[in-house]
């Protein structure tokens, strides 16, 4: 396994992770597929999204990957009338990561970062390496504390 951004960072600010390596499946890069090929549960499994909004710009979304984010909400939380997602040709430019390995640390700035308020449930959760094939094992409080993300309820009821 290569050392990913992500990971040679986390290691520089001594925050312990595990990497869990998955087998990459081109036609099916969602978390749902992911889980069960790391046989973690998808409830503390969480996807990494970027949004722009009207007001704030890029904003980062870490929500489980059993659900989708909704936009009104994140809107509202945000301070944001309208967010919608970053097309995935502007991910790599804007983050330095691309689809399916988008992780909340170490994207090229640092942007405002919420994770959705389930995580609060987790001692550990899992998030993006920073590229496909792996998934970072870390401490909850410590992720949130240094990404300084936010949390709360950004997905849709169903």
């Amino acid at each position: 396994m290569i050392k990913t951004n992500a990971m040679r960072i986390l290691c520089a600010a001594k925050i312990s992770f595990e990497v869990l390596e998955y087998e990459v499946d081109e036609n099916d890069l969602s978390g749902m597929h992911i889980a069960e090929q790391v046989g973690y549960p998808p409830e503390q499994m969480f996807k990494t999204l970027v949004a722009k909004g009207d007001k704030t710009g890029p904003l980062v979304f870490c929500v489980p990957v059993a659900e989708e984010i909704d936009l009104r909400r994140a809107a509202a939380i945000t301070g944001n009338k309208k967010i919608e997602m970053i097309h995935v040709k502007d991910l790599l430019a804007l983050t330095g990561y691309i689809r399916g390995g988008v992780s909340p640390i170490g994207m090229k700035k640092k942007f405002p970062t919420w994770v959705h308020e389930s995580a609060l449930q987790f001692e550990r959760i899992t998030v993006s390496s920073g590229t496909r094939g792996a998934q970072l094992l870390l401490d909850r409080d410590e992720l949130l504390r240094f990404i300084d993300a936010k949390t709360a309820d950004l997905t849709s009821k169903k």
